[in-house]
């Protein structure tokens, strides 16, 4: 896998692309280094990725077990220690959920998701943050 940043200003404003797709995406930095607030910032897209590999799975899991998901969102908060490097301590997912659910297999099935089959998770684990999630069923 290749991804390519390609600068668009004379700022901190990129854009990415990757060999896998022709979808860009916009990253921008901070203020307080440039930005100009015209894309994500890098440790947002850390979030998402950790977000969108949970959910790809759960959502994976579910449709085999013939789970009927109406809607599903993903929130994922993030903590960052004050010292430089800003890293991540602890990040916390949210799973919102609203269908036709076996509530115990939704519960199984995101421990899977999370903690066996996302690689992000892994990552960033074995790099020491602390990842909890938690689910919320709506109607």
């Amino acid at each position: 896998m290749k991804v390519q940043l390609q600068r668009k200003n004379e700022a901190v404003h990129f854009e990415g692309s990757s060999e896998l797709s022709d979808i860009k995406i916009h990253i921008d930095g901070a203020e307080s280094i440039g930005g100009e607030g015209k894309g994500v910032r890098p440790m947002e897209l850390v979030l998402m990725a950790l977000g969108s590999c949970s959910v790809f799975d759960l959502s994976n899991i579910l449709n085999k077990q013939r789970q009927v998901i109406e809607d599903i969102r993903v929130e994922v908060e993030g903590k960052r220690r004050e010292e430089v490097p800003n890293i991540f301590t602890h990040i916390h997912i949210t799973f919102l959920l609203k269908g036709q659910l076996d509530e115990a297999k939704v519960h199984k099935a995101a421990e899977l998701a999370v903690k066996k089959y996302c690689s992000v998770h892994d990552m960033l684990s074995a790099g020491g943050v602390e990842i909890t999630y938690s689910l919320k069923f709506f109607k």
